[in-house]
């Protein structure tokens, strides 16, 4: 089993369960999307000894966890799984802790580091140029961006700011509505 060097953030104990399935690690459970000070202290000395992996449910909390640590504690690394390896097998719930160890395993490999905001690389008009914001199709073409360049799933304005944040080049971004492009037309 794979050992990890920095301390993983989940949002509460079952995600811890399911991450120790999957790999060597220590985690801290934030409790929910109100994350009280002291967690916050945690995850702060947590990045500043051994660095932290942000890995929240493919939600609309998780991803108010992930704006609340990035503000507080800037340059965590964040993985992101995919809604669909995340959703329980009846459908009702989705969360970290119905992932397979191998997708949080993949999650993990795959987590990115953010640096603030960098120049704008890719425009807005570039997004709705390739068909991810305003049309019929947008949501499902942003959802497989956001699984081909490992940022997750985003509406439109937060995708312009992953693309940033994360740094995806043009040449990385090209290729990837390219692959894009070829499976829908299979």
């Amino acid at each position: 089993m794979k050992k990890i060097k920095e301390i993983i953030v989940v949002e509460g104990k079952d995600d811890t369960v399911a991450v120790k399935r999957a790999v060597e690690a220590d985690t801290i459970e934030t409790n929910g999307s109100a994350i009280p000070p002291y967690i916050i202290e945690q995850i702060k000395l947590a990045q500043s000894t051994r660095g932290v992996i942000i890995l929240t449910d493919p939600d609309f909390p998780g991803q108010r966890i992930r704006n609340i640590i990035e503000k507080e504690v800037p340059g965590c690394k964040h993985a992101f799984l995919p809604k669909h390896l995340a959703i329980e097998k009846r459908g009702r719930g989705v969360g970290i802790e119905h992932a397979s160890p191998e997708a949080i395993q993949e999650a993990l490999k795959d987590a990115h580091t953010t640096t603030g905001l960098a120049d704008e690389v890719i425009t807005f008009d570039d997004l709705i140029d390739a068909g991810l914001i305003a049309g019929k199709q947008a949501r499902s073409r942003r959802e497989k961006l956001g699984l081909a360049l490992k940022i997750g799933y985003a509406n439109g304005k937060q995708l312009h700011k992953r693309l940033q944040m994360f740094q995806i080049t043009p040449e990385q971004f090209k290729a990837a509505l390219q692959n894009l492009d070829q499976e829908e037309l299979k």
